[in-house]
C-alpha cells in the first residue's frame, strides 16, 4: 500500500505545497490535487512537480466535462514530461450543479464520455492519428456532426514519456465502478467505509474485472482519510467534527433530493434512515444538524483519527478492504505534527 496526501483546493493551501518536500521526505509517495470549482489543479501540480522529486503527481480529478479528451490526454502528458513520468490522470464526471452550473456544459451520458475518454487518451499517448467515431465524440469532426470538413487526423507533436499513463476513475455508484474495474489502472472511491465494500462495491468490481483486458495491471483502489494520530480527546473530538461537517455536506447537500450520489452511497452501506436525515436536515438550513446526525461509525471508519493503535487497526482494515493508495489529508494543528503523523503513517503501511 502506498502512502499519499491530497491537497486542500479550498483557502490558503500554499504553505502546504510550498513544504511538500517534507512530506515527501517523511514518505508521502503520492499527492493529489483536486479541482472541483476552485483553481484549476494543473498549474497547482505543474508547481508541485518542480518542488518534488519523486512523488506521483494526481489530478484528482479533471471533471470530463470541462476539457476534451484530448486535452486531457496532451495536459496529462505534459505533466508526465515536466515531471519525468510521474503523472497520474485522475478523471470524474463531477455532477451536474458543477458542470452545468459552473461550466456551462450539458451533463448527460457520463458513463459513455468516460469509456470514451478512455480509448481516446490512449491513442493520443502511443501518437497513433488520432480518429474517433463514438456516441459522444468525433475525430475529426466532420460535416454529418456539424464540422467544417476540414479537420485532420493529428497526432501528438511530441513525444510522450509513456505511451500509457495511468488513468484513475472517480466513482461511487455502481455502472462507474464497473467501468473503472474493466478499464482503468485505478479506482477512487469516495467516503469509503472499509467494512462494506462488498455491499456498497463488491458486485460491480467483479463484473468489471470480468470484463478486463489481461494487458492492464490489476485494479487499484485509491481513498482519502482525514488523518490525526494524538491521545487527546479534545483533538480528537475536533477532527471528527470536521469528519461529520465533512459527511453532512456530501450525503446531504452535494445533489437535490434524488439526485445525490453520495446520498445513494450511504443508503449502500446500510445508513438508509440516517441518509434522509441528513439529507432533510441539510436542505432545510439545518447543517449543525445534519453534521450531528451522521453516524459516529461512519466518522470512525472513514478516517484515520486517535491513539496510534487505533489508527493501526484502520490502516489494517484499508488493507483488508484492497487499498492500494491512501490519501491520508493529515489534519494536525502545525506543520511539524502534520509531518509527523505521515512519517507514522509511512511505518504502519510498511
Amino acid at each position: 500500500m502506498k502512502l499519499g496526501m491530497p491537497i486542500n483546493y479550498a483557502g490558503d493551501f500554499r504553505e502546504t505545497i510550498d513544504h511538500l518536500a517534507d512530506f515527501e521526505r517523511a514518505g508521502v509517495g503520492r499527492v493529489t490535487v483536486p479541482e472541483a470549482y476552485s483553481f484549476d489543479a494543473v498549474s497547482q501540480l505543474g508547481y508541485i512537480a518542480a518542488r518534488t522529486e519523486k512523488m506521483e503527481l494526481q489530478t484528482g480529478i479533471l471533471p470530463m466535462f470541462s476539457r476534451t479528451p484530448t486535452n486531457l490526454a496532451i495536459t496529462a502528458a505534459g505533466l508526465d514530461y515536466i515531471s519525468g513520468g510521474r503523472a497520474i490522470l485522475g478523471i470524474g464526471a463531477s455532477g451536474p450543479q458543477v458542470i452545468e452550473g459552473f461550466h456551462g456544459v450539458p451533463y448527460n451520458a457520463p458513463l459513455g464520455r468516460a469509456r470514451e475518454h478512455v480509448e481516446i487518451c490512449r491513442k493520443v499517448w502511443r501518437r497513433e492519428p488520432v480518429t474517433f467515431d463514438g456516441k459522444h465524440y468525433h475525430l475529426p469532426l466532420g460535416p454529418e456532426h456539424g464540422g467544417s470538413g476540414l479537420g485532420k487526423a493529428l497526432k501528438i507533436i511530441n513525444h510522450p514519456v509513456r505511451d500509457r499513463i495511468p488513468m484513475l476513475l472517480a466513482a461511487i455508484g455502481p455502472k462507474n465502478t464497473e467501468l473503472a474495474a474493466e478499464l482503468f489502472e485505478e479506482f477512487q472511491p469516495f467516503l469509503f467505509h472499509p467494512g462494506y465494500v462488498d455491499a456498497a462495491f463488491g458486485e460491480a468490481l467483479e463484473a468489471g474485472k470480468a470484463k478486463r483486458s489481461p494487458d492492464l495491471p490489476p485494479l487499484r483502489i485509491v481513498v482519502n482519510a482525514a488523518a490525526l494520530i494524538t491521545d487527546d480527546a479534545e483533538q480528537i473530538e475536533h477532527a471528527n467534527q470536521l469528519v461529520r461537517n465533512h459527511c453532512a455536506l456530501y450525503i446531504g447537500g452535494m445533489g437535490a433530493r434524488g439526485k445525490n450520489f453520495y446520498n445513494s452511497l450511504a443508503v449502500r452501506y446500510g445508513f438508509v434512515d440516517e441518509a434522509k436525515l441528513i439529507q432533510d436536515l441539510y436542505l432545510d438550513g439545518k447543517k449543525a444538524e445534519a453534521a450531528a446526525a451522521v453516524p459516529q461509525d461512519l466518522v470512525d471508519s472513514t478516517a484515520l483519527i486517535g491513539p496510534r493503535s487505533q489508527v493501526a487497526e484502520r490502516v489494517e482494515a484499508f488493507r483488508a478492504a484492497g487499498v492500494g493508495v491512501l490519501l491520508a489529508a493529515p489534519a494536525a494543528g502545525t506543520h511539524a505534527e502534520r509531518v509527523e503523523d505521515m512519517e507514522i503513517l509511512r511505518e504502519l503501511i510498511g
